[in-house]
């Protein structure tokens, strides 16, 4: 008992601190000697109460646990990350892969596979715009790479038709017709897909780190792990599914 009264007494506080404010990287308030459990398995059942009081039919709070409470379990903060980086990866596709209009900087990245390894198109080769419909890329440095590099602009996605000649690779830039436009969509739609599936793999990961704790802590704690990692990533495809059906806007016109 004097343990409980002693736990409980900075326990307001701390409530108040398990909100968003910690979750955005606030440290929880110092407790006493023995109490972390304790008071981490009344936070917890607090959280799974709130959860579970919701009448059926009804909108579910969200669930919102304190990264520093579960941080012996799993690190929430670097699950998030991962996610993001998900994300971030298709806004790096859509931007550099995915336009109306090629520009020289749009096949900077594209990988090349030669004997020696994989490397952007821009160290290979120097690329220039000849004119609005036509670019090039200059193999001299690299000469033996000149079929890889061509191999890989056709391979791109980006409906592109190069033609070798001796070092200089020649590289047509289709007219922006409607046919075009409704290809490059169906790219985004696959791309965001990809995408998708990686953000299930961190998932997946991650629900199966905390499950690795189902005999050091309770069912209501994994349970609630398992609902905010799934929370995070249904989120998070709905941010990919904005992006998405903002590019394919654009690309449509």
């Amino acid at each position: 008992m004097a343990l409980a009264l002693r736990c409980l007494r900075p326990l307001p506080a701390l409530l108040l601190r398990s909100s968003p404010a910690v979750a955005r990287g606030l440290p929880p308030a110092p407790l006493p000697g023995g109490c972390s459990r304790y008071v981490q398995h009344l936070l917890l059942s607090r959280q799974l109460a709130t959860k579970k009081a919701k009448g059926k039919g009804q909108s579910q709070a969200k669930v919102n646990i304190s990264a520093a409470l579960v941080e012996d379990i799993i690190n929430l903060e670097e699950t998030s990350e991962d996610m993001q980086a998900v994300i971030e990866a298709l806004k790096e596709d859509f931007s550099r892969n995915l336009n109306v209009r090629t520009s020289p900087g749009a096949l900077d990245h594209i990988t090349v596979v030669t004997k020696d390894g994989k490397f952007p198109l821009n160290q290979l080769g120097q690329i220039s715009q000849k004119s609005p419909q036509l670019l090039t890329v200059n193999m001299t440095s690299f000469p033996e790479s000149t079929a890889a590099a061509a191999k890989a602009i056709r391979e791109s996605g980006m409906n592109l038709n190069p033609e070798v000649d001796g070092t200089v690779i020649r590289v047509p830039v289709p007219k922006v017709t409607r046919e075009h436009r409704e290809s490059l969509a169906k790219l985004a739609k696959q791309s965001t897909n990809k995408s998708k599936e990686a953000l299930r793999k961190v998932r997946s990961k991650s629900i199966t780190q905390v499950k690795k704790s189902k005999n050091k802590v309770s069912e209501d704690t994994i349970w609630l792990l398992e609902k905010q990692i799934q929370q995070m990533a249904d989120e998070a495809a709905a941010e990919m599914d904005k992006l998405l059906a903002a590019k394919t806007k654009e690309l449509l016109g």
